[in-house]
């Protein structure tokens, strides 16, 4: 499943669900590399 997450305040990431963490924010993989954020809620 494709999710979209925040990394900073200009920086949106898209890509695989990998993992919720203890404190809300999701890891998204994208090619090799794993990014953690805050994730983006539908409007």
């Amino acid at each position: 499943m494709l999710r979209t997450i925040v990394v900073g305040d200009y920086v949106s990431v898209q890509g695989a669900y990998v993992r919720t963490l203890p404190d809300g924010r999701i890891a998204v993989k994208v090619g090799e590399k794993v990014y953690e954020g805050r994730p983006v809620v539908a409007a």
